[in-house]
């Protein structure tokens, strides 16, 4: 038998009338859940819950806001192993680690953006022109739409929902068609806690996110997807004059000096560019060492990967499970498949077994700057190295791609460090180090890697708008 998910609209199950998809466990291939591809008909019902919801949140106090979040980071806190079943199976993640990984940032994020409710800023009131007193009032928008990818399903949607519900919007969120068990599961949870209709999930392909974002409703698309999902959503917002918020790809490098600890960079390195499959945006994909060290980084994080790095099912303690589906697989595949012949594969490089979509570990080097790989988003267990000479090289070749939202340093001087901190164009700069996220730290890039922040204040500020008072003394 397998499980019907259903839309959650206005604080309750909603069947569908769209087609069914198959729900499909990436480390078996088995078929374990069907979800609809919902219809016009859908998203106008989750439209108009949100806008009739919008009024009474918009009018709760920050207090009474950050109340409703803190209970529900309390419900998933009380649920984390179900969720963390949930999400293993929907991505065949290692459930081992996933709690602690992903299902407690989750927590946190939740409670960061319930205090910030409560942090509504703005300039102090004064009397900027005689006569008058004038002061900032920072509001919520409205009903926001979001999309939500695969790789990360559950914190994507925290990220996306805690703080435009902390703002005092409304939301209709679309997951992925191939992961939306725990968002169906979150809006379970939030139904018990938070008004009718704040926050709406409807399921379904592209098709259903496009009828979302063209929908009239919505005042603010926010997405995190390809570069391609993100141009096609800022070309629909404009139409209308929405605002859209956009998280997407990325090409991170990690630059590595020759005074660097490099057995410390090459696990560093190896864990950023393979966790989760390599199925994150800001996940180390290119190595650029300096060339008198080269051969010795190589050979360091060759042996490293072999002897550390593995794929495997979610209960085989693995470090990282399958790709998502077989078009993700057929992806990474043929980016090994076109490599030039100055290429050479290290390690890794093929499928892994015949059933999941599992890839090996891969390490390429020989590699070009103008090479596909090195240039396109594989998204997939893909590291590349290449050398440099000079710190100015390792500039150029950092930055010279089109994403441009994360990237890491690793030099044991510290001048080296501030320099390539600023130099760096990307959205964020590790330094000896790479991955690791904090509530407290803005998120997101430039370039085709989007713009507007997720997580921090910052994030919270992204989903309000700023309204000037002034009124006469007189």
């Amino acid at each position: 038998m397998t499980t019907v998910l259903h839309n959650l609209i206005d604080g309750r199950a909603a069947a569908s009338d769209g087609e069914l998809l198959d729900l499909v466990d990436p480390a078996t291939e088995a078929v374990y859940g069907r979800a609809p591809i919902s219809t016009a008909a859908d998203v106008d019902a989750a439209c108009a819950a949100a806008s009739r919801a919008f009024p009474a949140w918009h009018d709760a106090t920050p207090a009474q806001r950050q109340l409703a979040l803190f209970r529900l980071a309390d419900a998933l806190a009380a649920h984390a192993d179900e969720f963390a079943d949930l999400e293993s199976r929907d991505t065949g993640k290692p459930r081992a680690s996933l709690v602690a990984d992903e299902i407690e940032q989750s927590i946190d994020q939740l409670r960061f953006f319930a205090g910030a409710a409560r942090e509504l800023n703005g300039r102090a009131a004064a009397e900027y022109a005689a006569g008058f007193t004038s002061y900032v009032r920072r509001e919520p928008i409205g009903v926001v739409a979001q999309v939500t990818p695969w790789n990360y399903p559950l914190n994507m949607a925290i990220w996306k929902i805690a703080p435009a519900l902390a703002a005092g919007n409304t939301v209709v969120l679309k997951p992925s068609e191939t992961t939306p068990s725990t968002t169906v599961r979150l809006a379970e949870l939030a139904a018990e806690i938070l008004p009718a209709g704040v926050f709406n999930v409807v399921l379904g392909d592209r098709t259903t996110g496009a009828l979302l974002i063209e929908h009239l409703v919505p005042a603010l698309v926010a997405i995190t997807g390809s570069v391609r999902a993100g141009m096609a959503v800022a070309a629909s917002a404009a139409g209308r004059l929405k605002r859209v918020h956009l998280e997407l790809g990325g090409k991170a490098p990690a630059v590595v000096f020759a005074d660097a600890d490099l057995a410390r960079a090459a696990a560093g390195i190896a864990e950023a560019a393979y966790f989760n499959a390599g199925q994150d945006c800001t996940a180390a994909t290119r190595v650029i060492v300096h060339a008198s060290v080269h051969d010795d980084f190589v050979r360091t994080l060759v042996s490293y990967v072999q002897e550390n790095i593995r794929a495997g099912a979610p209960d085989a303690g693995a470090f990282f499970g399958p790709v998502n589906n077989p078009a993700q697989l057929d992806r990474v595949t043929g980016f090994i498949d076109r490599l030039p012949a100055h290429a050479r594969i290290e390690t890794g490089g093929r499928r892994q077994g015949d059933t999941g979509f599992f890839f090996e570990p891969t390490v390429v080097t020989g590699v070009r700057q103008d090479d596909e790989i090195v240039q396109s988003e594989v998204f997939g267990p893909v590291l590349t190295v290449q050398p440099f000479e000079t710190e100015a090289d390792a500039v150029a070749l950092a930055n010279g791609v089109p994403y441009a939202l994360a990237a890491s340093t690793w030099t044991t001087d510290h001048a080296t460090a501030m320099r390539m901190s600023r130099a760096l164009d990307f959205g964020c700069v590790w330094i000896n180090a790479h991955i690791p996220f904090v509530s407290d730290m803005p998120h997101g890039g430039f370039k085709q890697s989007g713009y507007g922040k997720d997580l921090s204040i910052y994030g919270f500020e992204d989903y309000t708008r700023l309204k000037h008072v002034m009124s006469s003394l007189e």
